[in-house]
């Protein structure tokens, strides 16, 4: 079983076939990867091919032994979709295409892609970046939500879904283009090296309490 989840091979509800989405960077796909998903979903006889709410591409109803052959085929990296890891950094069109977004949620979405993605931590973690307050990435429900304003980006943490859900604290305000990378630093490297087992960063804000979760990162540094 661990060789197929290592596989990003989901089993599915009838207990017989499988799921697997490819690792698609900010939810930008190709027009020849398109066309790979569709020839593959196609020779494999898939069931479904389902946009997923991480801007995945899944193909359901892989039977175990084309896993290996259809990744192949594909020529594409599984996406963290299962694990405790940095899942999907869903991003919005931002200023790129949008005409409301104040910030390039694009750009930012794929620097934290490339550094994140699928980086092993005490529990899930979603990323939500969204260009305006419309918050089409669903910043306020992500572990770590950006949320692009006229004077910079917008942080929360500690969002969340499930059967207890957890709207983000809003950490701090106006942070600049040029420091939000290194403040996500800051609160990964602060929850990877703090959390209980398996607590999700929600859990453990509010096991210390937002203020002193607060107080142990030096918010200065970025927003003088």
């Amino acid at each position: 079983m661990n060789d197929l989840l290592d596989k990003g091979a989901v089993l599915q509800r009838d207990k017989e076939t499988y799921a697997i989405a490819p690792h698609i960077p900010a939810g930008l796909i190709s027009s020849d990867q398109l066309r790979k998903l569709a020839d593959v979903a196609d020779r494999y006889k898939v069931s479904a091919i389902k946009i997923t709410a991480a801007q995945r591409i899944a193909l359901v109803g892989l039977k175990e032994e084309d896993i290996d052959s259809a990744w192949d085929d594909l020529g594409m990296s599984p996406g963290a979709a299962i694990g405790l890891c940095v899942r999907s950094i869903k991003t919005c069109p931002g200023t790129t295409f949008c005409k409301r977004g104040f910030r390039d949620s694009v750009s930012l979405g794929l620097k934290l892609d490339d550094r994140y993605h699928g980086m092993n931590l005490p529990n899930k973690l979603k990323i939500g970046v969204s260009g305006c307050a419309n918050s089409c990435s669903d910043n306020h429900t992500r572990d770590i939500g950006l949320m692009g304003m006229p004077k910079g980006w917008a942080v929360f943490v500690g969002g969340k879904g499930g059967t207890k859900p957890r709207l983000g604290d809003r950490l701090v305000i106006n942070i600049p283009d040029d420091k939000v990378l290194d403040l996500v630093d800051d609160i990964v490297k602060l929850y990877a090296s703090n959390a209980d087992g398996k607590e999700r960063l929600g859990s453990y804000i509010d096991r210390i309490g937002f203020e002193e979760f607060k107080s142990m990162i030096d918010l200065d540094k970025y927003t003088k």
